[in-house]
């Protein structure tokens, strides 16, 4: 991995608690990323932070750290219980990758997460917040549910983090976040985090409701896209698109792709043409049940899965690694899934391609797509060698499937959060 992207600050500049750094040492986590390096210092002494930086820079490890820091180095008193720290996503997918993250990072601290959210393993979850919990990891509305049940409890929370707090705002869940924060301590009594892409007027009016005077962070770049996303650009009629598509894919021979699309409809029909012309490929959209979104994400995660050809719900909170192409078979019709969309593509200091389709349904969007992003994406021209030819596409079945799903927890003992 390139690792320009890094700056020349040390983690082991910072007090953090031993346990975190064996494992950024595990995990060949040596030098910060800006918003850490930015973040770190103001968090790490109890200030409160809105951090903005681009997607795929490393704020998810900026606040675990800072986090499970402040949970190893304070004492609890004897007749209180946890949770001791929140963390709310506006996604199940973010809420199971910061999961995942926070038992790498955690996993020399003793300190029990739970990943808390809609579509699957409610009595799963249930179960593990009943046995005890340190850190609860989730969305909204699940959080809610098992609060109004008294399966969570919410009065001695030390540490609130809000990630994607855009986002937060977009799929409408700002009451939500308002409900639970107020049933918290107030502001000054615990350290606040919020994290997005973009800092808006009305995400910064939440931070200062809801936070103590926060330190606001922005990690600027020169492009409002990611630095090392290559983007291209081609004009073709919508009968073509899927000649261009497999001609692309044939000379791009991309390792690991996202294609997206702008509805079910379209990520089935895309999806069953790329099986049926020798390019594996399954559907992710918004009424896959979780535990098959949960296979999907690993298979694709471990390169057993090449492509996945989602809608726009995946085009947020998906921390996937080494995703060489993001491939726009329908442009977006909202300039800002653009963004998203490619951000999957270049993370952490990698580079990456974006290739948009603009056929003539979807080309009127280009517009605001490039105001957006303050560029011009290059056009590159339709050869003939580029379309292929197409073999008769064949429908795959797809049947329900059950939602189910498990998790197991423990216990840590009120007066010790550490081993």
């Amino acid at each position: 991995m390139e690792t320009n992207h890094l700056t020349s600050i040390p983690f082991t500049r910072f007090a953090l608690t031993p346990p975190l750094l064996e494992s950024l040492e595990d995990n060949g986590l040596d030098y910060c990323t800006p918003i850490q390096a930015e973040t770190l210092p103001l968090a790490l002494t109890g200030k409160d932070v809105a951090g903005q930086a681009q997607t795929g820079t490393g704020k998810t490890a900026a606040f675990l750290l800072a986090a499970l820091n402040y949970l190893m180095e304070t004492p609890v008193e004897e007749d209180k219980i946890g949770p001791w720290a929140i963390i709310l996503a506006p996604t199940r997918e973010l809420a199971i990758q910061i999961h995942r993250d926070a038992e790498l990072l955690g996993c020399y601290t003793g300190l029990k997460c739970a990943a808390v959210y809609g579509g699957t393993g409610y009595e799963s979850q249930r179960r593990q917040l009943e046995q005890g919990v340190d850190v609860v990891i989730g969305t909204p509305g699940r959080i809610i549910d098992y609060y109004k049940q008294r399966v969570l409890n919410l009065k001695n929370i030390e540490v609130v983090i809000l990630d994607e707090a855009d986002r937060m705002f977009d799929l409408g869940f700002v009451s939500d976040i308002r409900f639970l924060l107020r049933r918290m301590p107030p502001p000054g009594q615990r350290i606040n985090m919020l994290f997005s892409a973009t800092l808006s007027a009305k995400v910064m009016e939440l931070a200062y409701e809801h936070m103590n005077d926060p330190q606001v962070v922005k990690i600027e770049s020169e492009q409002v896209t990611a630095d090392k996303v290559r983007q291209r650009l081609y004009h073709v009629a919508s009968q073509d698109k899927m000649a261009l598509l497999l001609g692309l894919l044939h000379q791009e021979k991309p390792k690991r792709g996202m294609i997206f699309v702008n509805t079910k409809r379209a990520a089935e029909q895309v999806s069953d043409y790329l099986d049926s012309n020798g390019y594996q490929a399954d559907v992710l959209s918004g009424d896959i049940p979780q535990t098959k979104r949960q296979s999907l994400l690993e298979r694709f995660q471990r390169g057993d899965l090449p492509f996945l050809v989602a809608t726009d719900v995946a085009a947020r909170g998906l921390h996937v690694d080494a995703v060489s192409h993001v491939i726009n078979y329908d442009l977006p019709q909202d300039p800002e899934d653009y963004f998203h969309r490619i951000g999957r593509t270049a993370r952490i200091g990698a580079a990456g391609d974006a290739i948009s389709l603009a056929c003539e349904e979807y080309v009127y969007s280009l517009p605001d797509i490039e105001r957006f992003i303050d560029q011009k994406i290059p056009v590159e021209a339709v050869t003939e060698e580029l379309l292929v030819e197409v073999k008769p596409r064949q429908r795959r079945p797809r049947k329900r499937v059950a939602r189910s799903g498990s998790k197991t927890g423990g216990r840590r003992t009120p007066t010790s959060r550490s081993s």
